[in-house]
């Protein structure tokens, strides 16, 4: 999928100095650029790849003054590294998503699974749960039974839900992520770990291995 700077321009608010009409297809860093590549620049000491990059686009700020001729076309925004980061967002956000059930995955014939859905090879989806619209989850998850999973969910490999759990809308489980597993504290004078509920309840939240939690809560 091909961008104009023109196109980039309006999405990140910056201002062209070159070619609106050059076009890029990939990312890469300055001092590694190609053509059809877009690249950025912020950190000072980066500055003399911009006059030798083979990158097509370079997001810099506003500030920069180039002291010699630059190939490429710039594009001069407020922070460069934030409008990469837009970039590289929208750039995910544009790619086709997979959609469909693979044979090799087990759905329970009583799993209820939205539209657009995508379930990988070797999933597993448990009884009586629920699978919301546009979610993928990708091979070799587990999904218990009676789980609850919203709209535009992203389960990647790996990922294994456990029965009863309720996920939101527009959440992503990384790999690794284990969801309604015992917590990390402990009550004492009681014989067992206290169980959670497994309830991811705040939307658009994300939940990488390593327990790094991003905007979502559980309920012990």
């Amino acid at each position: 999928m091909e961008f104009s700077a023109k196109q980039i321009a309006a999405f990140i608010q910056g201002e062209i100095i070159g070619d609106e009409n050059a076009t890029v297809h990939t990312f890469a860093k300055i001092e590694e650029g190609m053509p059809g590549a877009i690249s950025f620049l912020s950190n000072p000491k980066y500055t003399p790849y911009i006059y030798e990059t083979q990158s097509s686009i370079v997001l810099v700020n506003k500030d920069f003054t180039p002291e010699h001729e630059i190939k490429a076309t710039l594009i001069k925004v407020d922070n460069a590294y934030e409008s990469l980061a837009k970039l590289l967002n929208l750039y995910e956000m544009s790619k086709p998503k997979k959609q469909g059930i693979d044979s090799l995955a087990f759905v329970a014939p009583s799993a209820k699974i939205g539209e657009n859905v995508y379930i990988g090879a070797f999933a597993y989806i448990g009884e009586n749960t629920v699978i919301g619209d546009n979610t993928q989850i990708y091979p070799h998850t587990f999904v218990g039974d009676g789980v609850k999973i919203g709209n535009s969910c992203l389960l990647y490999s790996n990922v294994n839900v456990y029965h009863d759990c309720r996920i939101g809308n527009e959440c992503i489980l990384h790999s690794g992520a284990v969801i309604g597993a015992d917590g990390f504290g402990f009550a004492g004078c009681i014989d067992s770990n206290a169980h959670h509920d497994g309830n991811v309840y705040n939307q658009h939240c994300k939940r990488n291995c390593g327990c790094h939690n991003q905007t979502f809560s559980f309920l012990i």
